[in-house]
């Protein structure tokens, strides 16, 4: 029997049919060429200047495990399908990205020392062609400093939404029981990995998100 919808898809599938309804059609060489020295350039960079300017900004948290990084059977670890170069996109677009994932508490009195046992525990399992881009994350890496903590208990994400410094917030994962739970605390939640819709939020409606769309 097919699971009913959740709450969090249901509200992420009209948000996305919105906001894709509201961007314009791209050309097929996605933007009509000028001579050098042409009037329009400077008119086009003076546009995406001010554009530039109104921009505004969002962080997209995900949950790791089946989500951005698959453990096998052998327990061998590696991307999931398309979310390396989902990464880079976000990264190409200056998009900043956390985790939001349980570990043992064990790991360490802080979330710099769980995410350095984290990184050593993916790492010395990892057989990917292409390494996993801790870079992207920064210090942006949030574990439970107790097991009451760990998810779906509401602790993390209110951790990362006290930070937000007004940004627009956006919870990736493959369960539902997580992306309610983000949405009831006003993330934009996204299940990945569901049938006839994207692998993951486009990164375009992230866009508009952060620009208040």
């Amino acid at each position: 029997m097919n699971r009913p919808a959740s709450r969090s898809i249901l509200r992420t599938g009209l948000a996305i049919g919105a906001v894709l309804a509201s961007l314009p059609l791209a050309t097929a060489a996605g933007a009509t060429e000028h001579p050098a020295g042409h009037p329009a350039e400077s008119h086009e960079a003076a546009d995406g200047a001010r554009a530039a300017d109104r921009h505004g900004c969002a962080v997209v948290w995900f949950d790791l495990g089946e989500t951005l990084v698959h453990t096998a059977e052998d327990e061998s670890t590696a991307y999931m399908p398309g979310a390396a170069a989902y990464l880079r996109e976000l990264r190409e677009r200056d998009i900043e990205v956390g985790l939001i994932t349980n570990v043992p508490p064990s790991w360490g009195d802080t979330d710099a020392k769980r995410a350095a046992a984290l990184k050593k525990e993916v790492d010395k399992t990892w057989k990917g062609s292409t390494p996993f881009a801790w870079k992207d994350f920064g210090d942006r890496i949030l574990t439970p400093r107790t097991e009451a903590e760990s998810k779906p208990a509401p602790a993390l994400w209110e951790r990362a939404k006290k930070n937000a410094d007004g940004c627009r917030l956006v919870y990736q994962a493959e369960t539902a029981e997580e992306t309610d739970a983000a949405a009831e605390l006003g993330y934009v939640a996204y299940q990945v990995g569901q049938p006839d819709r994207p692998a993951f939020l486009p990164a375009r409606v992230i866009e508009h998100l952060a620009d208040g769309s």
